[in-house]
């Protein structure tokens, strides 16, 4: 005759054994490396960078102020590096290699306080910093924009899964037997390659030029640059070509590319430094190639001399994105205010804005403070609302 074992011992056996396997399961877990992909770190206060520098003269208290509302209202923290006058920088300071007049209290004043930024990376030998200028403004959608730039960087830099090569074959410098035509990837595409070990931008980057006012493609004939490119269309993050500008002409991607369309690929004569982040090794070669060789030239124009090896540089390894990420932020009221380098004259402005963001923090900022949904796009395209 069988025997029936009663209900409450049968309870216990089950209740034992599902307690086994959540501590097998817990402690099994506990001793696996589990993958962790480096684009998270994106999501983080500093954008997967270890610090964000806001360069600024302390007397711009205006200023301080929305940089620092837009960086909490993004999630962001930012540390100010105080504005340098050039009419404090003395002669003997100033780099000088040949025979040439001292630049503009200005320019001086702006290249100082750069310089100053990257120091500070050097001195407390950060993995990498983001560095902004203190006018500029971003998109609400700031992080999945930089996500999408680091999946394109790593695309351009980082070999291909399990191989030596690149995914652009022009990478790390064209040869004789590149290919003629310009090594195009689609973002929608991207090739496998291997995972970075130490910056979600990827591992052999010197800078990467987030902000600017103008960039353009690779030259076909420089002897010294990648041509690759990624291409991103139907990027709603990018308003249409009828809002766009630029200081360099021809605007390849407005003229050659359609609506919506954002490309990343390395520095060709870029124009203002609104935005852009240094590797350590990066920025210890712009102390040498920008702090202590020959100042001619703006700040901006120097690091383009630093990107492309030119004017006794040598080149080094500088992505960009167009349109750029971060953009000029211009304040309502006096025009005047607008600039701590140039003359903007006397006018007024009545309205606030800013260059081709769609969704700006600091326009929203109303908004975001209460909570709200209701962003407002600043461009919307022409058949849209003007509210998303």
């Amino acid at each position: 005759m069988a025997v029936r074992h009663p209900p409450t011992r049968i309870y216990a056996v089950v209740i034992s054994l599902i307690i086994l396997l959540i501590y097998f399961h817990s402690n099994f877990l506990s001793t696996v490396d589990l993958p962790y992909n480096l684009i998270n770190d994106i999501d983080n206060s500093t954008l997967g960078f270890e610090k964000i520098f806001v360069v600024g003269l302390p007397s711009r208290t205006d200023r301080r102020d929305g940089m620092f509302l837009q960086a909490a209202l993004s999630n962001m923290k930012v540390e100010f590096i105080d504005g340098v006058y050039g009419k404090d920088i003395p002669d003997k300071a100033i780099p000088t290699m040949s025979d040439h007049e001292r630049m503009n209290d200005a320019s001086l004043g702006s290249w100082r306080a750069h310089m100053n930024a990257i120091q500070e990376v050097v001195r407390r030998n950060l993995t990498s910093a983001l560095i902004l200028e203190d006018d500029t403004d971003w998109d609400v959608r700031l992080k999945q924009q930089l996500k999408d730039f680091a999946l394109s960087t790593q695309a351009l830099t980082q070999p291909l899964h399990g191989s030596v090569g690149f995914a652009d074959t022009t990478y790390p410098v064209p040869s004789a037997d590149s290919p003629k035509a310009v090594p195009e990837i689609p973002f929608h595409n991207l090739p496998s390659t291997e995972d970075p070990n130490i910056s979600p931008y990827g591992d052999n980057w010197d800078l990467l030029w987030t902000g600017h006012c103008g960039m353009h493609f690779p030259f076909e004939d420089d002897p010294l640059i990648p041509k690759g490119r990624v291409i991103h269309r139907d990027d709603e993050t990018v308003a249409q070509k009828q809002y766009l500008w630029t200081f360099n002409i021809p605007f390849t991607l407005k003229e050659k590319y359609p609506e919506h369309t954002r490309a990343v690929h390395h520095v060709q004569e870029g124009v203002c430094s609104l935005g852009y982040a240094v590797s350590q090794k990066g920025a210890r070669k712009l102390l040498q190639e920008i702090g202590l060789k020959d100042l001619t030239d703006g700040f901006d124009i120097l690091l383009r001399f630093f990107c492309e090896g030119s004017k006794g540089r040598q080149r080094h390894n500088c992505l960009t994105v167009q349109p750029a990420l971060f953009h000029h932020h211009r304040a309502a009221g006096a025009l005047s205010a607008s600039s701590d380098i140039g003359d903007h004259g006397a006018g007024f402005r009545d309205s606030s804005s800013t260059d081709m963001v769609r969704w700006s923090v600091r326009l929203n900022a109303d908004v975001l403070l209460e909570g709200g949904t209701n962003i407002i796009d600043q461009y919307p395209d022409t058949s849209e609302v003007k509210s998303k």
